[in-house]
């Protein structure tokens, strides 16, 4: 298992300055999220030639491993040329993931169409159904260069995604069928997964390859108190955090047993965003919190 620091709080860093704040964290591998300087969202890579090299002669100096790579394009969106866009940018994406030597490429199903499109186009005009068949003409340009380029593709279902549970997920990638393209299971989005997260991380064990962890509230709990929004009982609002372990309500316990008792064997990684005024802090207790349920409930 590879655990990893997503280092987003961390992000005013150059690349081999955040290298070095990874190691010093406590973390031997790097999960790079979107930034400006390297995969930054929906607009070709910034990574050229030089930023390349000099990000990989900080790894090796400082015994740390690009564990995962997560480009963020709009290949849901109902509007070909954007999805034509978000081809051209994932190519040049894969092609940097091939350089870096990085074999895990992470990514969300996606929401569809920019804000600015989405808006004011009819009824219909960006419809989950939409969205899934861009995603799927997607696939089928993409899934040939992952097989062929050795790289695994990881899928998270997000909050107001075409696909924001779990289970339909997870149907989506075993009828896909490549074992190039696995899922993910981001542990601050459980409550929008389902009801039964052990049952949940059971069912996904064969195709999981990625896990997040951070700790958030329940949205659905009996009270309605969680979360105030106006208008009351909104359903279009997806709120969540990527909270401490311990300051939420995920049953860690339940968790870690689970991820035990199914062997999982792929990349788990930090992905705190609350606290940027304690960012250490915050990523050297993940850390230690990690190893202690890893070493709590090691088969």
């Amino acid at each position: 298992m590879k655990i990893a620091l997503d280092p987003y709080m961390h992000r005013h860093l150059s690349l081999p300055e955040l290298v070095k704040k990874t190691a010093e964290l406590g973390y031997d591998q790097i999960e790079l999220s979107p930034r400006a300087d390297f995969l930054d969202w929906w607009v070709m890579p910034r990574a050229h030639k030089q930023r390349i090299a000099e990000f990989k002669r900080a790894l090796r100096e400082h015994g740390v491993g690009l564990a995962t790579l997560q480009p963020m394009y709009r290949w849901a969106s109902p509007f070909e040329d954007e999805r034509q866009w978000a081809m051209k940018c994932w190519k040049k994406a894969i092609e940097v993931s091939v350089e870096m030597g990085c074999q895990l490429m992470i990514s969300e199903f996606g929401r569809g169409a920019s804000p600015e499109r989405s808006v004011g186009q009819g009824a219909g005009a960006n419809t989950r159904e939409m969205c899934e068949a861009a995603w799927w003409r997607s696939m089928e340009e993409l899934v040939p260069i992952f097989e062929r380029e050795g790289i695994t593709l990881s899928v998270e279902p997000h909050p107001e995604d075409w696909v924001e549970t779990l289970a339909p997920a997870l149907d989506i990638v075993r009828v896909l069928g490549s074992d190039k393209v696995k899922l993910s299971y981001i542990a601050p989005h459980t409550f929008y997964y389902g009801d039964d997260m052990a049952a949940m991380l059971r069912d996904a064990a064969p195709l999981l390859a990625h896990v997040r962890v951070a700790d958030t509230f329940n949205h659905k709990a009996s009270s309605q108190l969680r979360y105030i929004v106006n208008p009351p009982g909104s359903s279009h609002i997806r709120v969540h955090q990527h909270l401490d372990i311990g300051q939420g309500e995920i049953d860690w316990d339940v968790f870690f047993a689970t991820l035990a008792d199914t062997g999982f064997d792929g990349v788990l990684s930090s992905c705190v965003f609350a606290w940027e005024e304690r960012a250490d802090e915050s990523s050297r207790f993940m850390r230690g919190e990690i190893q202690r349920y890893l070493n709590k409930y090691a088969r």
